[in-house]
């Protein structure tokens, strides 16, 4: 090291300096923060964060980007080249549909909308009923499991092209297999999902950003609306559809088994379109929807999305209800002898 009689340099003062100011001013925004919520004035927002690695660029090339927060605390690189943006934000989607979860899970994702979730106590079994939901839009997908990824598991995952695989463990077999791919990215998940969630949710717009509470309502009445009550088995594909239409891109309609998904539809503007969509989806992957739950993240506005789920084969429905066309709703049900259960609680997702 060299001798300098311990003088600084003036660019090591200017970065010290930086330092203090960014420390002393998280400082300051805890407090103001808090008094403002005893006070209840909420006449400010702001977010002070640490840098965690600049990324080579955003949604698109020409975007310049960064990660910033406690991201490496509840997630550890274990192969593979550097997160992308893209698989920051499926990542961060992939681990808070996960978090519905307390069985053993296997989930697939595409932009952040799930492609397929299935559960069994056999890690196997349960990507085969995630992967035949949709055998095609996995293709450079995210992948997650809430069990530690066995040989078994990993093999069958092997055969198709994906970005990144998320565990809270990856058995050294299958890490064996996994990583004979050098572009494949394997994430551990080190804390649980719910601690990895974000305790607030920020969105950008024109002029200054939106702040939210993030979803996390879960908890679902189960008092049917409708003349014939869901049967048990039917009332666990309604759940599991619920689960997951949760983290669909509204308009959201989820075709459901019991113990896995068998049609998706995201993102349509109309809500009989994301039926029509998920009806097609099942179909070209040759699943029946006979005896299938159908789930809606907001209301039927109108009884023909009702209509075409019991044309498709589904035998009961869950949704929030609030309608002002919900007795009309209830009566197509009743008409086709479908069970139906109303939430009370919404699940757009914009």
């Amino acid at each position: 090291m060299r001798n300098n009689d311990g003088e600084t340099t003036l660019r090591l003062r200017e970065r010290l300096a930086i330092r203090a100011f960014i420390k002393t001013s998280e400082y300051d925004r805890v407090i103001s923060n808090f008094l403002e919520k005893e006070q209840v004035t909420e006449a400010s927002f702001s977010l002070s964060l640490p840098l965690v690695t600049r990324l080579r660029y955003g949604e698109n090339p020409h975007q310049t980007a960064a990660l910033y927060g406690n991201f490496n605390k509840h997630f550890e690189k274990l192969h593979g080249k550097e997160l992308s943006f893209n698989n920051i934000l499926d990542l961060s989607a992939a681990t808070n549909l996960i978090g519905e979860f307390e069985e053993p899970t296997v989930a697939i994702l595409k932009h952040t909308n799930p492609c397929g979730v299935g559960s069994d106590a056999d890690l196997r079994a349960a990507w085969e009923k995630a992967f035949a939901t949709d055998k095609q839009a996995p293709f450079g997908g995210i992948i997650i499991c809430n069990r530690p990824i066995d040989a078994p598991l990993a093999k069958a995952i092997s055969e198709i092209f994906s970005e990144v695989i998320i565990a809270p463990k990856f058995k050294s077999e299958a890490r064996a297999i996994l990583q004979k791919k050098k572009n494949l990215r394997l994430i551990r998940l080190i804390t649980s999902p719910a601690e990895a969630r974000s305790t607030v949710d920020v969105r950008s717009v024109c002029g200054g950003v939106l702040v939210q509470d993030p979803d996390t309502a879960n908890q679902v009445p189960q008092n049917a609306v409708t003349k014939r009550r869901p049967t048990k088995t039917e009332l666990n594909a309604m759940l599991f559809g619920w689960r997951v239409v949760k983290h669909v891109k509204s308009n959201a309609i989820v075709y459901a088994g019991a113990d896995r998904t068998l049609g998706i539809g995201a993102g349509q503007m109309s809500r009989v379109d994301a039926s029509r969509i998920a009806v097609w989806k099942a179909e070209a992957a040759g699943l029946s929807l006979k005896g299938s739950a159908v789930a809606s993240d907001a209301i039927f506005p109108f009884p023909d999305g009702l209509i075409a789920a019991a044309d498709a084969g589904a035998t009961c429905a869950i949704q929030p209800g609030g309608s002002v066309r919900d007795e009309e709703v209830i009566a197509a049900a009743n008409k086709r002898k479908m069970a139906m259960i109303f939430t009370g609680i919404r699940h757009f997702r914009h």
